[in-house]
């Protein structure tokens, strides 16, 4: 639940800047400042926390998507250094398909972090790292380049990215994959997919970028999820989900059903 100040001052914002049948409502961050002195509310602390809370967190305002037509939704997207702007884009949520099937993978991570790790997005990261699932989602030898990326594109600002890895297929084209993890409730954000592959494309423009999702199911199966961009946006490319078990768990008979999928590929 976004905290109620937060609800208030972006209602305020984009009301002051829309008009019916935009599609786009452009503002900046400073606009904040201004209205919750305008309206008598205690300013937050963090500027960022409150675009952040509505753009990854939390759902928009019910004021807000009043005003979006059928199939719609708003998005806030960046549009440079503290510039932002609320977008329709269309409707459709990124959530792990609940009917795939389970792959089971020996379980590789170092006993004391299993001991000790909790169940949040570096958790995750941790779990993914330790065990290769990049590899083996992507079919491609992939290595950890940096974790918690913070950089700025052009066109957008600061962006941020749990992970990236590189990698090199057996043909020698190397890769690029920026990951974002989801622990716990959270969900992940097409704005989130759309900043990665933005990102990618001005510092890794010789590589070949794939955007991969993580999230902790239920019970701490992993889902990865590739996106692509399409002519209709962002797009679920392929998903799989991956259960960490003991060595001793896995039995012949998950063996062969793997083989026997692997062949109907």
């Amino acid at each position: 639940m976004a905290d109620n100040r937060y609800t208030q001052i972006l209602e305020w914002i984009f009301s002051d800047h829309y008009v019916n049948g935009l599609e786009t409502v452009p503002f900046q961050r400073e606009e904040i400042v201004t209205v919750a002195h305008t309206l008598g509310i205690k300013l937050p602390k963090n500027l960022g926390d409150l675009i952040y809370t509505f753009r990854f967190r939390a759902p928009m305002p019910e004021k807000i998507t009043a005003t979006a037509p059928a199939g719609k939704f708003w998005i806030i997207r960046q549009a440079g250094r503290s510039k932002y702007c609320f977008v329709l884009s269309n409707q459709w949520s990124i959530t792990p398909n609940p009917s795939l099937m389970r792959i089971k993978v020996p379980d590789a991570t170092p006993g004391i972090i299993a001991m000790h790790a909790l169940d949040d997005e570096q958790a995750l990261l941790a779990r993914v790292r330790y065990n290769r699932l990049i590899d083996i989602f992507t079919g491609v030898a992939c290595y950890s380049l940096q974790n918690h990326l913070r950089t700025s594109v052009k066109t957008l600002g600061q962006v941020e990215t749990d992970e990236i890895y590189v990698g090199v297929d057996r043909r020698g084209a190397q890769y690029v994959f920026p990951v974002q993890a989801k622990g716990g409730r959270d969900s992940m954000s097409i704005v989130q997919i759309e900043q990665d592959l933005a990102m990618c494309a001005a510092k890794f423009p010789a590589l070949l970028c794939r955007a991969i999702g993580a999230q902790f199911l239920a019970d701490g199966v992993i889902a990865l999820i590739e996106f692509v961009e399409s002519e209709d946006g962002i797009r679920v490319a392929s998903e799989r989900h991956y259960q960490l078990v003991s060595p001793a768990s896995l039995t012949i008979e998950d063996l062969m059903t793997y083989q026997k999928s692997n062949n109907q590929v």
